[in-house]
C-alpha cells in the first residue's frame, strides 16, 4: 500500500476516489413534498387507482408509526419531565412562567386569527351550504373534556390513545415518584432508559419523513384535487396567512424584545424541529427533534424535558388559537349565523383553557368541535373542513412546534439561565447532527455537570 493511501484519513476518499454527496435533510423533504405533488396529480389525471391507494397506504403507514409511540412516550416524558424539575431550583416559579407565556401566545394568535377572517370572510362565495357538511361521530364538550381527564382505567387510554388521560396518569405517578424520594430512584432509572428507547426508535421513523411525504402529500392531491382546494382557496389562505403572521412576525418579536436574542438564530436552530412538524403533521411525534434543538439553543436540559413534553400537550397557536378562529368564523358564514363581541371573546377563551383537548395529535376536530359546541353553531360545519383538513393542519403543526421551543426560550432568557453562547452558535444541521448527541449532548453533559440550574429568586 501505498503512503499517500496509507495516509489517507478514515471517511475520506483519495483523490482518485468518488463519493456520492450526502443529501441534506430539508433537501429531501422538499423533494418529497414535489415527487408527491407530482404522483397525486397524476394519480388524479390519469384516474390510476392503484397508484392514489399505494400513496394513501404509504402516508397512513407513516402516520401510524408516529402514532405507535405516541402513547408511551407521552407518559414516560411527561414522568421523567416531571422529576427533572427537582434539579431546578424555583421550579414552581419556572412552570409557573412557562404557563403563562403559553396563555399569553395564544391569547396573540387567536386575536390575529379573528381579525384575518373578519376581514377576509372566508366562508362568502364558496358555493358551499350547510347540506355539504357532515356531523362528526365524535364531538368535544366541555363536560366530556373535564370528565375525560380522569381514566376509568390504565389500560383504554394507551389502547385508545387518549393522550389527555395519559398526561393525567403520568403527572400522578411524577409527583408521587418527587414525594418518595430515593425509594423511587429504581423506577426513575427505568423510566429514562424506556424514554431513550422510545426516542431512539422514533429516530428510525421521523428518518422515514421524506417517503411518508410523498404519501401524504400525494393522497391529498390525489383524493381532493385542485378543485376543492379552491372552493376553500380564501379560508386555505388565510390560515397560511395567520400562521405565517405568528410564526414569522409575533415570535420574532417576542424574541427581540421579551427575550432580547437574535430571532434569525432562533429559527435557525429550530428549523429541524419545524420542518420535521409541517411534513407529520404531530406535535407528540415531533417532541424529541423539538426537545434537542431546543436544548441546542441553550435552554438548560432539565426545564426543556418539562416545558417541551408539556408545551407538545397543552401549547397549540396553529390548531387551537388560529384555527378554530378562522374555522368559527367560515362556518358561521356558511350557516348564516351572527356572531357577536361575546361568541369572540368565547372563542379566546376556549383557545387559551381548552387548547389541551388538542393533544398534540394530527388534526384538530376535537378543539374544533368543542369551540363550535360553546358558540352554538352547527357541528356539521366540523364536516365542511375535514377534505381539506391535512393541507391546513401542515402549517398548524409547523406553527404548534415553533411555539413549543419559543417559550422555553424565552422563558429561560427572562430567569436569565439562557445559554447565550450556544444560542448565538445554533445552526440549522440535519436531524443526523442531532442524533447520538452532538451538539445536543455535550449540552446534556455540561447540565448534568452543573448539577442544578441557578434561578434567580
Amino acid at each position: 500500500m501505498s503512503a499517500n493511501t496509507a495516509s489517507t484519513p478514515a471517511g475520506k476518499q483519495s483523490g482518485s476516489g468518488f463519493r456520492i454527496p450526502k443529501v441534506p435533510f430539508w433537501a429531501q423533504i422538499v423533494a418529497g413534498l414535489a415527487l408527491g405533488v407530482l404522483l397525486g396529480a397524476l394519480a388524479r389525471s390519469q384516474d390510476i387507482g392503484w397508484l392514489k391507494d399505494t400513496l394513501d397506504q404509504v402516508g397512513s403507514i407513516f402516520v401510524q408509526l408516529l402514532k405507535l409511540a405516541v402513547a408511551p412516550l407521552v407518559f414516560f416524558a411527561i414522568l421523567v419531565s416531571i422529576t427533572n424539575l427537582r434539579k431546578v431550583n424555583n421550579a414552581a416559579r419556572l412552570a409557573g412562567r412557562t404557563l403563562l407565556w403559553f396563555m399569553i401566545t395564544s391569547l396573540i394568535a387567536v386575536a390575529i386569527g379573528l381579525v384575518i377572517g373578519l376581514v377576509t370572510n372566508p366562508g362568502a362565495g364558496t358555493g358551499l351550504t350547510p347540506k355539504d357538511g357532515q356531523k362528526p361521530e365524535n364531538a368535544g364538550t366541555w363536560i366530556d373534556f373535564l370528565t375525560g381527564i380522569v381514566p376509568t382505567d390504565i389500560i383504554t387510554p394507551f389502547t385508545e390513545l387518549e393522550v389527555l388521560q395519559i398526561v393525567f396518569m403520568a403527572a400522578v405517578a411524577g409527583i408521587a415518584a418527587l414525594k418518595l424520594g430515593d425509594r423511587a430512584k429504581p423506577i426513575l432509572d427505568l423510566s429514562e432508559s424506556v424514554l431513550e428507547l422510545l426516542q431512539k426508535a422514533l429516530w428510525w421513523v421521523i428518518r422515514l419523513a421524506p417517503i411518508g411525504t410523498v404519501g401524504l402529500i400525494g393522497f391529498a392531491i390525489a383524493d381532493y384535487g385542485w378543485e376543492l382546494i379552491g372552493k376553500y382557496a380564501t379560508f386555505t389562505a388565510d390560515v397560511y396567512i395567520g400562521c405565517a403572521l405568528v410564526l414569522f412576525g409575533v415570535y420574532p418579536l417576542l424574541l427581540a424584545t421579551a427575550a432580547k436574542v437574535n430571532p434569525v438564530q432562533f429559527f435557525r436552530g429550530a428549523w429541524p424541529a419545524i420542518q420535521l412538524a409541517f411534513v407529520s403533521r404531530s406535535s407528540v411525534g415531533t417532541m424529541p427533534v423539538t426537545q434537542k434543538v431546543t436544548e441546542r439553543l441553550g435552554v438548560p436540559k432539565e426545564y426543556t424535558s418539562f416545558a417541551v413534553p408539556f408545551g407538545a400537550t397543552t401549547k397549540m397557536d396553529g390548531c387551537a388559537a388560529i384555527y378554530p378562529a378562522l374555522a368559527a368564523i367560515f362556518i358561521a358564514q356558511i350557516f348564516d349565523v351572527q356572531l357577536g363581541i361575546q361568541d369572540y371573546l368565547l372563542i379566546a377563551f376556549v383557545s387559551v383553557v381548552g387548547s389541551a383537548a388538542t393533544a398534540g395529535l394530527t388534526g384538530a376536530t376535537v378543539m374544533l368541535t368543542l369551540t363550535l359546541s360553546t358558540l352554538g353553531l352547527p357541528l356539521e360545519g366540523v364536516g365542511l373542513l375535514m377534505a381539506i383538513d391535512p393541507i391546513l393542519d401542515m402549517m398548524r403543526t409547523a406553527t404548534n412546534v415553533a411555539g413549543q421551543a419559543l417559550v422555553p426560550v424565552i422563558v429561560a432568557a427572562r430567569e436569565q439561565i439562557l445559554d447565550h453562547d450556544a444560542y448565538n452558535s445554533a445552526t440549522s444541521s440535519p436531524i443526523d447532527d442531532i442524533d447520538g448527541g452532538t451538539d445536543a449532548g455535550t449540552d446534556a453533559v455540561t447540565a448534568e455537570e452543573k448539577g442544578t440550574v441557578p434561578v434567580p429568586a
